[in-house]
Order: C-alpha cells, then structure tokens, then sequence
C-alpha cells in the first residue's frame, strides 16, 4: 500500500506518492496549470483494483469551476461537461469556487462546499452533484457575511454512522447542522464568539466566523473548531462550544486536524492574530494536544526558524497510518511532512505557488 499526497495551490495541483514509510516523495504537475485548485480529495473506492479517485476543485478564470477526477493518480482528468457544480437555472445564482470535497460513508458519495455558500451531494463519485435545496433556501441566508477570503461553506462533516446527519460551517455564518438528512438545517453555535461584533452581542445564534471544524469517527459527538478568534470543543455533538485556547500563544488560526487514531489528540497552526497572519513571534509551530486542549505543546523541529507566511484552514492534514503521519503547506509554496504523528518535521516539495489545500490518502 502506497500514499498519495494533493497539494492544491493558486496556479495548479501537484501529487505525490510514497510508500507507507514516507520518507521518500515522487511529485507529478502541475496538473491543471494556472487553475486555483482550493479543493481535493482522495477517494476510496471499492473494486476498480483498490486504486483511489483523485478530485480536484479547480477554478479557471475562462472556464469557471470545475470538479475534476482522475483514476490513474493523475495522468488523464476527466470532468462533466458543464462544470458538475452548477446551481439550476433559475435559482439567480453562480458557482464562483469549490472550496471543499469530502467523501461522504457511502460508496461513491462525495460533498462540496462553494462560494457562494451552498452545500452539495453527488453520488456517483464526484461526476454530478444536487444542491442540498434546504439549506440553500435557509431562512438565515441572506444574512450570511463573506469572510476575508469570501463567503464559503469549508468544513462538510458526513457523520460516520448516522446516514441522516451532517454538520456543515461556513463563514460569515457560523455552523448548521442535519439529522433529517438534509430537509432541516440548525445553527449549533452556542458558546462560539463573534469577537468582531459590539459587546453585549457577541454569541449570536448565527453569524460566527467560523475557519474550520474537525472530528474523529470513532468519537462522533466530540467536534475541535478553529474560529476567527478561538479554539473551541463540543462533546454534545455540537450542541454547544467551550474554549480550549489556553496554552496557546494566539487563538487565531484556520486549520484543525484531529490525530487518526486518537480522539483526544488535535493539531492546531495558531497565528499571530487577524492582522499579521503570519506565526508568534514568526516561528513555524504546529500545536498538539492530547487531551483534548486541556494543554499544548509546540512541535517545529525541522520546522524553519523564521517564518512570515500562513498556513490555511485545508493546507494541514493527517494520514491514518501507524505511527500518523501530518503533513502542512504554506503559502511560500513549502510542504513539510512528519511520519511520528508532528514529533519531527521534513520538507517534501518547495517553490511551489501558494498552497491552498493539502489531502493525503492510500493508493
């Protein structure tokens, strides 16, 4: 069994392949040359030899969005005349990004998430896709804000055993969640802070900033949320947040990945804080805590001592080997890799555009 690595970035897709060690990187690109790629997925797919589908949420400014998908680990593409991700006409509104894909627990089920904020279902591996109407049609929609970076549902969480629930964020909207299978959709924010509106209004019911969501299958019902300005964790399945930031030197960050195999183990990238964008003190660290965010540790050995960029909310990801391996890519185009769960650190590929989003799977 081998491992597959996609980096996504401003101006094309590279892939890489290892073996289970992961010492030892081969990449291929860029694949779709001068297209932003924000998203990407590695698909398992039973049959089909065990090869995974590889996904590819590519923007081009002639020809618009596109989800692409290859199963031959890059070397022919293949996509659906007309885009794939299209709102149906009518409906007053444009695909402008794909900002997430996620594969759903059904065989060939695929989510994405775009800008403007919608939320999509396909079935047959990422080859068409259905707008998920109820949420689009929410009563809170026309108040959702638009983020820096514009206005995305980015974090699509399929539950890993309840066919009917999924819990989805956005930002500027917070998070919505189903147990109806996508006929309701409700605001599960209780607790997150909106530290950019007055005070005395600060827990809205909605409308928190809210960068990413992560969780671990085997323990559905605990959630790590990164927000504009927090770390946050839910035991209640979202129901309702409480800060997990202390030991921390900056609650701003985008990223949040829980460990494979440990549900009490999660990695944060902190920032220094909404304006500089770039680590404390400039120093590239990951952070980890296992128990739960009761308390942290820095880990950056082979990580650079000077550091001036970002890492964004899908640029760090984990593999499910044994020991984990963690991969992070910035925006100085770098893409390091540690293979003992963040303990030590490598530089797999460098001078690449800057990287949007890094997906790891088995090929």
């Amino acid at each position: 069994m081998g491992t597959v690595l996609m980096v996504g970035t401003r101006k094309g897709l590279w892939i890489g392949t290892s073996d289970d060690d992961r010492a030892d990187w081969s990449f291929t690109g860029p694949h779709h040359d001068m297209e932003e790629v924000y998203s990407c997925l590695v698909l398992p797919r039973s049959g089909e030899g065990g090869r995974p589908r590889l996904l590819a949420g590519a923007s081009s400014s002639w020809l618009g969005p596109q989800v692409r998908w290859s199963d031959d680990l890059g070397e022919t593409w293949h996509e659906t005349p007309g885009g794939g991700v299209r709102f149906p006409e009518g409906s007053g509104a444009s695909v402008e990004r794909v900002w997430q894909l996620v594969a759903g627990p059904g065989d060939g089920e695929v989510w994405a998430g775009t800008e403007p904020g919608a939320v999509w279902r396909s079935r047959d591996g990422g080859e068409t896709f259905a707008l998920e109407e109820a949420l689009w049609n929410h009563p809170h929609r026309p108040d959702w804000g638009a983020g820096f970076g514009g206005q995305a549902f980015h974090t699509i969480l399929p539950h890993p055993t309840d066919p009917d629930s999924v819990t989805v964020a956005i930002s500027t909207g917070g998070v919505y969640q189903t147990a109806d299978a996508g006929r309701s959709w409700t605001p599960r924010n209780v607790g997150v802070r909106a530290d950019f509106l007055p005070e005395g209004s600060q827990y809205p019911e909605f409308g928190q900033c809210v960068h990413k969501v992560a969780r671990h299958p085997s323990r559905p019902d605990r959630l790590y949320l990164q927000n504009h300005g927090g770390v946050y964790r839910s035991d209640d399945h979202a129901a309702t947040w409480h800060p997990i930031a202390d030991g921390l030197p900056s609650d701003f960050g985008f990223p949040v990945v829980v460990h494979p195999h440990e549900p009490d183990t999660l990695y944060v990238w902190p920032n220094g804080a909404g304006e500089s964008r770039y680590p404390p003190n400039a120093r590239a660290r990951v952070w980890r805590s296992r128990d739960a965010g009761a308390s942290w540790e820095p880990l950056d050995h082979g990580l650079p001592d000077r550091f001036y960029v970002s890492v964004m909310r899908d640029a760090m990801c984990a593999d499910d080997h044994g020991p984990a391996g963690l991969y992070v890519g910035a925006r100085n185009g770098a893409v390091w890799a540690s293979a003992d769960a963040g303990d030590s650190w490598r530089e797999v590929v460098a001078h690449l555009p800057d990287v949007m989003c890094v997906k790891v799977g088995t090929s």
